[in-house]
């Protein structure tokens, strides 16, 4: 008799309230979703995003839509997401300096990626590559090494953003080469590339992908890759560990998030989502010819990497003494 009037409660409730977050995991998404990347439009990592937004689209139903906002290491786009409602249709594709180095280069960060998001999956790696222009006189880094010794305080490297690993690449080589390279920061990887090929600077460490039409045109030279092994890409490229170098063992990834409070249904769902194209034969082959490796992962686990990631750039940053301007 209990089990009867307890079924015919159960019945008589509102769905929502049978099961607290179904009808949004069931339904979700039925409008476009909004992400928001730290880079300017053109940025090899907004390619990526693009290209699986197309098979997103597909499976959903639903467009995601792209929108920039670069600038301030990241914290334009962390902010606009951080203060977005927390409903699963604003997303943040956050790169490797934004949640593992920027806590520990900004005294006073304007978010907490612990506290203002929560993690949706890990969404791709991608090592660097050591490039150069070509009236660079090196064809490797010993080379490379020399040629700064002998032109002291008259060489400069690019990085897509100040603080991140594209910088610190170069801080970490200055260090252990005993070079005095004068960095210089631009707001994205195209103008970063466009400043390498022009000669305004010597080299840049920079994804593969960005650099390559240079260097089949002769314009940009590779000296290394921060790859433990070299690359199907690139296979006579030597890794920095090859040359001497195993501390530039670097590995840049991003990761798809969402405002802290959004429900763990949707969150959910949309780790189904991003993981089914992710794991697609499409996005795969689309991303091999680019360098770039698909990460999907669960939240839990891609907590786990990004805490241990964390660790990692904390002691590279303080051997570096960087700090960033606020």
């Amino acid at each position: 008799m209990k089990r009867r009037v307890l079924g015919q409660f159960l019945m008589a409730l509102p769905p929502l309230l049978t099961w607290p977050g179904l009808n949004a995991q069931t339904t979700f998404p039925d409008k476009p979703v909004r992400v928001v990347v730290p880079f300017a439009p053109g940025n090899t990592l907004d390619t990526a995003l693009r290209q699986v937004a197309e098979v997103f689209k597909q499976n959903t139903g639903q467009a995601l839509i792209v929108e920039a906002k670069p600038g301030g290491s990241g914290i334009i786009a962390a902010q606009n997401v951080m203060q977005a409602p927390p409903d699963g249709y604003t997303l943040l594709l956050a790169n490797t300096s934004m949640f593992t180095i920027n806590p520990h280069t900004f005294a006073k960060l304007p978010y907490d990626p612990e506290k203002n998001f929560k993690p949706v999956t890990n969404f791709l790696g991608s090592a660097m590559v050591m490039a150069v222009n070509a009236s660079v006189p090196a064809n490797n880094v010993a080379e490379f090494v020399a040629w700064t010794k002998a032109n002291p305080g008259r060489v400069s490297f690019a990085s897509f953003t100040a603080g991140n690993s594209s910088h610190f690449a170069g801080v970490i080589l200055n260090q252990r080469a005993g070079l005095d390279m004068t960095h210089v920061p631009f707001n994205g990887t195209p103008p970063a590339v466009q400043n390498l090929v022009g000669g305004q600077v010597d080299a840049a460490f920079l994804p593969l992908l960005a650099v390559k039409p240079h260097v089949d045109s002769g314009k940009v030279k590779l000296l290394a890759i921060t790859s433990p092994q070299r690359s199907s890409l690139a296979p006579n490229l030597a890794t920095f560990r090859e040359q001497g170098y195993p501390e530039l063992d670097i590995y840049i990834w991003a990761a798809i998030a969402a405002p802290a409070g959004t429900p763990d249904a949707i969150i959910s769902k949309l780790n189904l989502e991003f993981g089914k194209a992710l794991r697609s034969a499409e996005i795969r082959d689309k991303w091999a010819t680019m360098g770039f490796e698909p990460l999907p992962s669960t939240p839990e686990e891609f907590s786990r990497f990004a805490q241990a990631e964390s660790k990692r750039w904390a002691e590279a940053v303080k051997i570096s003494g960087f700090k960033a301007t606020e």
